[in-house]
């Protein structure tokens, strides 16, 4: 029997896997040609963009997601990025629009007010 996972719920499950430390688990979600766009990081492929999120995947402690839409196959998720660093722990209020074919995230655009992130970073 085939299960129907719906877009949103691959991309909570990408989630999840990725602030609860199995980036590898959330890498099986990703398509080779996934491209991110985000505040502090750009990625043009799936490489790329798991070479450049290893400081957020070790920072993560978590998500709330608070709400989803979908359309297609665009997500769109409000949700919580738990964080914990040296300087403190606290969560940054973020949201994220996806596409997902084929029950892979082919494309992410993320915005979040990147002072939020900057309190909770070590400062030296």
């Amino acid at each position: 029997m085939e299960v129907d996972v719906s877009n949103a719920d691959v991309f909570r499950t990408y989630l999840e896997r990725f602030t609860s430390g199995d980036v590898q688990g959330a890498a099986e979600l990703l398509a080779e040609e996934f491209a991110f766009d985000g505040p502090i990081l750009q990625a043009k492929d799936k490489a790329e963009f798991l070479a450049g999120s290893t400081a957020a995947a070790a920072m993560a402690r978590g998500c709330t997601i608070h709400r989803q839409w979908a359309d297609g196959d665009d997500v769109c998720s409000v949700y919580d990025f738990e964080i914990q660093t040296p300087a403190g722990a606290g969560a940054i209020p973020m949201a994220e629009w996806s596409v997902i074919r084929d029950g892979k995230l082919v494309s992410s655009r993320l915005l979040f007010d990147t002072a939020a992130m900057a309190a909770l970073m070590p400062q030296g």
